[in-house]
């Protein structure tokens, strides 16, 4: 089959929605830190970031980039990638679990906003490659998915050592089968045989972009090879952990950083104009409390921040509701309101990816209330 076009038959038309997950509750204020805030400078007089850091990109309005983020100013600047401020949930419960479950699920219902955008999303063909999880086990958010792929990597997506006289057998089975089950079979073989050309063929990354080793940037290296495959590739997630910065945040928060820095911008750099048809979101279940702690760290709190990547993403900008950081309009214990739901960021990116899908089903029982991702 030519790398043109893709197993499910979408071709040249196919976008991917790439999802990551920052599991621990990433502190927003870290990461974008509002710089030119007087509140932010008196809550963390050890461990604010501040706009003269070697390093530290100038983003719009007050808003500068972390330094260890500094090579996603390069998307930023081409209008290639927005930052969203003061978003999260409406979960209040401040637990890892609570929130994580919230996140995913988009409420309290079952099965996850993905696996369910991906069931009402208007398609009538779903592939054996449509949305994969890179990760050990499949996320809450693809759960109902009409179909899903765990793979930590291309070596996993296979029938073992000398499979190919199963696979043969099987092909030669399932020829004769025009059900669903046939069909899905089928699709399913045509995979694995594409998954073995693009195992026995050397990956070069375009453009100069080089991926690190960690585990990050290798799954955004084998997601790169399979969108620019064409194997009907619709949705991914993948996960980095770690980012609960109750003690020393720089020593818990730093090497995370470095993980997301290095695998979105060799990613983005390796795509190319191909990310015009590919949308990375990267978000967390809460950020933290805008005053460190004693032990150099911060706490659970509310309002993080997401970041928008490719797919016509109007960006070079920090798209947010900022609503200061002076006490009268901090929540609970001190920390940032949540002024934009995540669910208003994604609802306008599912529906460019595909135009007919029902949102009123993927976000069920909200309101929702759209944000201008897009120009």
């Amino acid at each position: 089959m030519s790398t043109q076009t893709s197993i499910t038959g979408n071709g040249d038309n196919l976008k991917t929605l790439v999802v990551v997950f920052l599991r621990g509750g990433a502190d927003g204020l870290n990461m974008v830190a509002p710089a030119h805030d007087p509140g932010y400078h008196n809550a963390r007089p050890r461990i604010a970031i501040k706009d003269t850091d070697t390093g530290a990109a100038k983003l719009d309005g007050s808003f500068v980039l972390n330094p260890l983020l500094k090579d996603l100013a390069t998307p930023y600047h081409d209008n290639a990638l927005a930052v969203v401020h003061a978003v999260g949930s409406e979960d209040a419960t401040r637990s890892h679990f609570e929130a994580q479950d919230l996140m995913e699920r988009a409420g309290d219902v079952a099965g996850g906003w993905l696996g369910r955008y991906l069931r009402f999303r208007g398609a009538t063909t779903t592939g054996a490659l449509s949305a994969i999880a890179v990760s050990r086990a499949l996320p809450e958010s693809l759960r109902g998915a009409p179909s899903a792929t765990v793979m930590r990597s291309l070596e996993d997506f296979t029938l073992g050592k000398g499979g190919g006289p199963l696979q043969a057998s099987l092909e030669k089975l399932y020829a004769k089968e025009h059900d669903a089950l046939g069909n899905s079979a089928r699709d399913t073989l045509k995979a694995l045989s594409r998954i073995e050309d693009l195992r026995n063929a050397t990956y070069a990354p375009a453009h100069g972009a080089n991926y690190e080793r960690d585990d990050f940037s290798q799954g955004m290296k084998q997601v790169a090879r399979l969108i620019k495959a064409r194997v009907g590739l619709e949705a991914v997630s993948l996960d980095i952990g770690g980012w609960d910065s109750h003690i020393t945040q720089s020593a818990i928060m730093d090497p995370q950083m470095r993980k997301l820095n290095t695998g979105l911008s060799a990613f983005y750099r390796d795509l190319g104009k191909t990310m015009e048809h590919v949308t990375v979101v990267v978000l967390t279940e809460f950020g933290r409390r805008l005053a460190e702690n004693s032990a150099f760290g911060t706490d659970h709190g509310r309002g993080s921040v997401m970041f928008l990547m490719g797919g016509g993403v109007k960006g070079g900008r920090v798209l947010t509701k900022w609503p200061g950081l002076t006490k009268d309009v901090l929540e609970g214990p001190g920390d940032v309101p949540v002024t934009i739901n995540y669910r208003d960021v994604l609802a306008p990116i599912l529906q460019r990816h595909h135009p007919k899908v029902d949102l009123a089903k993927v976000f069920p029982d909200y309101e929702l209330k759209p944000q201008v991702v897009y120009g």
